[in-house]
């Protein structure tokens, strides 16, 4: 039996270096307090978001400030604090607003805010070795899997975001068409004939992913997309059989679940399908549409998701973890490690100690210093449920459809696309429409009312309003809409930006 060691005494004052020669404070009770005035500070900034604009322009003596001299000397916290306060909380993206509807931005809470100081005061490095934070990690890990009904032998990690996650993806498919050579000579003869395939509707960080993997753009054929923007199945089929036919290696499909227009939903079933038929990577990019699984609603929608062998999704965005918390999940947990895990002798794994274990996260990713994203996504979980958060997730799908009723009743709006999930994109009918919507959407920024954003649909430029926060509610719907009315009418009339108010607009 192993002799446990006894605890070191901890060394006395006398036998301690100054405290000035650490970052620790010298009077812990001083910083307590301007903890404490912090954290209030940030829950009445949670609490009282409605009070304030949603965005509001960087003034140019605010933005003069941050181009100031690498300090030198010490500054007192209060201080410090005070121009974060001043300078930085007030001009911040605002997606923490109800009135934010511009991108597909999560709302955050409160209980993630606090469990991201936990996280920090831990400091964790979740690369590896044997700790109770990569445990908690593991548990998301195994809650995703359940969550999309995937086999015992998945494995999953956090990352940045879903691009980084898609990126991630295509390179396990790649190290599974090409084999293990692949990350030691490169991609080859064979690795440059190469294709994948997602549709025109897809995000454009698939093809970026493709660039960095080595395989380039070109690589990818974007599909076209059916009325419903679904990538056109049947299309993909023959360009699939193309391919082959010219001598290309197709690998890859990479379905979208909420695209970033007008968050359509690709017939997952039937591309998991052709991929069994053509032994094709099934890639699903569901940044935030892949958590409406937890909708009982919306889940009927993503069927043929569970076949998928891979699928990125965003926690920070439907899941309202504050950023950042993004996911890849693999069906394979083998492949996923064929493709990243690098032995090495300072990454020794152990029998027992602090470097027990045997599969550690930077085995599963390009990361070896990783935060610890896990802890916000697992309090946000466990305080809140699965239950609730698909409860939040189907009521921003109904404010969408209020939303879109709305327009269809107004006279003066035109609806631009089918609604599919939470985002709605219409515009205010004008002559040069394209140049009057333009000018509403920055307008309405502007005022500080809401924060809608535009796209391109056929042509047309549309307002775009991505109903993602928690917070939302009938009235900031309503409210955008008569900003949209009132900024078109101004604009139609040939109105200067300045002679539109935001008091008038709130009224």
């Amino acid at each position: 039996m192993t002799t446990l060691l006894r605890q070191a005494p901890l060394p006395n004052q006398a036998t301690r270096s100054e405290a000035s020669e650490t970052l620790d404070p010298q009077n812990w009770d001083e910083i307590r307090a301007q903890g404490h005035r912090m954290l209030d500070d940030m829950i009445d900034h949670i609490a009282t978001v409605r009070a304030r604009p949603v965005w509001q322009p960087i003034p140019d003596d605010v933005r003069a400030r941050f181009r100031e001299k690498l300090p030198r000397g010490p500054s007192e916290l209060g201080e410090v604090y005070r121009e974060f306060s001043d300078f930085i909380a007030p001009y911040a993206t605002g997606n923490v607003h109800p009135g934010f509807m511009g991108w597909v931005h999560g709302g955050g809470s409160a209980v993630g805010m606090l469990a991201e100081m936990l996280a920090a005061g831990l400091n964790a490095n979740l690369g590896g070795r044997d700790h109770m934070p990569i445990e908690v990690e593991r548990q998301v890990v195994e809650w995703t899997r359940e969550m999309f009904g995937f086999p015992a032998g998945a494995s999953g990690i956090f990352v940045t975001g879903t691009s980084m996650a898609n990126l991630m993806a295509v390179l396990v498919a790649r190290r599974s068409a090409l084999g293990k050579d692949v990350r030691q000579h490169g991609i080859g003869e064979v690795g440059a004939r190469l294709t994948a395939y997602t549709s025109k509707a897809a995000h454009g960080c698939i093809t970026k992913a493709m660039d960095i993997a080595g395989l380039g753009g070109d690589a990818l054929r974007c599909i076209a997309v059916d009325p419903s923007h679904r990538i056109d199945v049947a299309a993909l089929r023959q360009q699939i059989a193309r391919d082959r036919e010219t001598g290309l290696k197709p690998f890859l499909v990479v379905a979208s679940a909420g695209t970033v227009d007008i968050g359509a939903i690709d017939d997952l079933g039937a591309l998991a399908a052709l991929c069994r038929e053509e032994q094709l990577w099934f890639h699903v990019d569901g940044a935030f549409g892949a958590l409406g699984i937890l909708s009982p609603e919306l889940a009927p929608r993503l069927a043929g998701i569970e076949s998928a062998d891979s699928i990125a999704l965003d926690f920070h965005k439907w899941g309202q973890v504050p950023y950042d918390a993004g996911f890849l999940l693999v069906r394979d947990g083998e492949q996923h490690r064929d493709a990243f895990a690098s032995p090495a002798a300072y990454l020794r794994r152990e029998t027992r100690g602090l470097a027990a274990g045997a599969c550690w996260p930077c085995d599963l990713g390009p990361d070896l210093s990783r935060g610890f994203r896990a802890l916000k996504t697992w309090f946000t979980l466990k305080t809140y449920g699965a239950e609730k958060l698909g409860a939040v997730i189907t009521r921003c799908c109904r404010l969408a459809s209020y939303l879109e009723a709305r327009i269809l009743a107004e006279p003066r709006l035109e609806l631009l696309a089918p609604v599919n999930l939470n985002i709605v994109c219409f515009r205010y009918r004008a002559d040069d429409a394209n140049a009057v919507n333009g000018e509403i959407v920055i307008d309405i920024q502007e005022s500080g009312i809401a924060a809608p954003s535009t796209t391109v649909l056929d042509g047309k430029l549309a307002i775009r309003a991505a109903i993602v926060n928690h917070r939302t509610d009938v009235c900031d719907i309503d409210a955008l809409l008569m900003a949209v009315l009132e900024c078109g009418e101004r604009r139609s009339a040939g109105a200067d930006l300045l002679e539109i108010e935001a008091p008038s607009l709130a009224t």
